[in-house]
């Protein structure tokens, strides 16, 4: 099935990556050096071009904000575990996050924060569309995402690699910022309110928390996802 991409980072960011884009979609009377950059790359690359009604691009781009240029590409291509893992030093693993805004926030937070792939459940989650890659602002054409059919069973692979589990969790024993990450590492986030499965907590080596200050209890689960990866990421960085 194609994939609708919707505003003008995601659009721009799967011309230059040479992502297999079928046709571009401009609204009439939308300009500026932006989209004029998207129509210059679609002409050199034999991209077609239309210039069409806003209704058109709304419905195209169903629920996204599009910012008047909506591109359709080529079916979602998926990476394999057994792909990534053996140079990966970083695989964020989302059980079941349900908001396409908050994935999209997820996956780009990732790949800013230099993780490996980010895997995703097949079912029972929120799949990639049109929210998602405008809210990933261009990130899913440079960071391999992997599907996979089962979380359980993909931490237990990820464990027979020798890849060490952290959970992100309210109820965590670990400071996110004083615990030992050994590598390779796995950071795995759970749903939005509902946090990680009983069974996906099980699987994890170490439970981390991010202390609150205030009354609130937790982070939206992007918010505390980039938390965890950018102090990662220092911490690698410094070493």
């Amino acid at each position: 099935m194609n994939r609708v991409l919707a505003g003008v980072n995601p659009v721009l960011e799967a011309l230059r990556a040479g992502s297999a884009i079928e046709r571009v979609l401009v609204a009439k009377g939308a300009g500026g050096p932006r989209i004029q950059s998207i129509i210059d790359l679609c002409r050199e690359n034999g991209i077609p071009v239309r210039f069409e009604e806003r209704a058109a691009l709304d419905k195209l781009g169903r629920t996204a904000v599009h910012q008047g240029v909506v591109a359709v590409a080529g079916e979602q291509r998926y990476a394999t575990l057994e792909a990534i893992a053996p140079k990966a030093q970083m695989i964020v693993v989302a059980d079941s996050i349900e908001d396409p805004h908050n994935l999209g926030a997820i996956i780009r937070t990732a790949h800013a924060a230099g993780a490996d792939a980010v895997a995703i459940p097949e079912r029972r989650a929120a799949g990639v569309t049109p929210v998602v890659a405008k809210a990933a602002a261009g990130a899913l054409e440079h960071l391999p995402l992997i599907r996979v059919s089962n979380i359980n069973r993909a931490l237990e692979q990820l464990k027979a690699m020798n890849f060490w589990i952290y959970g992100l969790d309210e109820r965590g024993t670990e400071d996110y910022d004083k615990v030992t990450y050994s590598s390779p590492t796995v950071l795995v986030i759970g749903a939005e309110g509902k946090g990680l499965h009983h069974q996906v907590k099980q699987h994890c080596d170490v439970l981390v928390r991010i202390p609150m200050a205030g009354a609130i209890a937790s982070l939206n689960v992007s918010v505390a996802t980039g938390v965890a990866l950018f102090d990662w990421k220092r911490r690698r960085t410094n070493r």
